[in-house]
């Protein structure tokens, strides 16, 4: 069994305020930390239950905040970042058995994280086909591109919520909620617990043949906090400026929609 990891930090148990999830800061090394141990024991439980090779990629930021030397020998993990489309799911094909996501987040625009951002911190919107857009749904759809079944989630309660609307068969475990500039916190070793847990669940029921069709066609409208920035991302070629903050691209290729992100995010 060959199973991918995409791992971020605003989502890991304790992650509050951008410091602690800044590489350069002393508040970074606890919460660096336990992105790792969340990851770990995703390992752990996947290991438990058959997983021959597991492929990590670090997806926050740098792209260097896993400890690998914390994680099983039959992990290979990707740091830093290779300028691939795919971004947080670099390397995901149709050789995989599944995809999990740990420490993921409630995107731009949303309350429920003081944290919350899309892809960018330059956005204050991404909406595609009228959906508002976390990281996790952008990913999400390269997942079903490859017809790589989305077999599990952790990260705050706000995503959590819309990734069962999204799938009601993916399993999650909210480790955090916020409130305001706050958040509420579950104990470190609880969420490995229920990590490790749910994961093993998941594969032991084999709950996770839940592949879903792509649309046929993508409008994704992104709005900047700067209107300098829809002016100078409306020139990527097929966008359109729907106000002076706000840009428009249309496709019927899902790839292209990644190049356009890529660019212009």
């Amino acid at each position: 069994m060959k199973v991918y990891i995409s791992a971020d930090i605003e989502g890991i148990t304790g992650t509050t305020t951008w410091d602690e999830t800044e590489k350069k800061e002393p508040s970074y090394i606890s919460l660096s930390s336990q992105m790792t141990k969340e990851v770990n024991a995703c390992c752990v439980a996947l290991n438990k239950m058959g997983a021959d090779e597991i492929i990590i990629k670090d997806a926050h930021d740098s792209g260097r905040n896993i400890d690998h030397n914390y994680l099983p020998k039959n992990t290979k993990l990707i740091r830093s970042w290779s300028g691939s489309i795919f971004s947080m799911v670099e390397g995901l094909d149709e050789s995989f058995d599944a995809i999990l996501f740990v420490g993921y987040h409630s995107p731009a625009s949303s309350s429920s994280n003081p944290l919350s951002h899309t892809m960018s911190l330059k956005v204050s919107k991404i909406t595609i086909n009228g959906q508002i857009a976390s990281e996790f749904l952008i990913h999400a759809y390269i997942a079903e591109y490859f017809k790589v079944p989305i077999a599990f989630l952790s990260g705050d309660k706000g995503l959590c919520d819309e990734v069962k609307k999204y799938n009601s068969n993916i399993s999650t475990v909210a480790v955090k909620e916020g409130i305001g500039n706050s958040t509420i916190n579950i104990h470190p070793e609880l969420a490995l617990e229920l990590i490790e847990e749910n994961v093993r669940e998941v594969f032991s029921n084999s709950l996770i043949n839940n592949n879903k069709e792509l649309p046929k066609y993508f409008t994704i409208e992104v709005e900047y906090y700067n209107h300098c920035d829809a002016y100078r991302y409306s020139m990527y070629k097929g966008v359109s400026k729907i106000n002076e903050k706000s840009i428009r691209f249309e496709s019927d290729d899902y790839i292209e929609v990644l190049r356009f992100i890529n660019f212009c995010l």
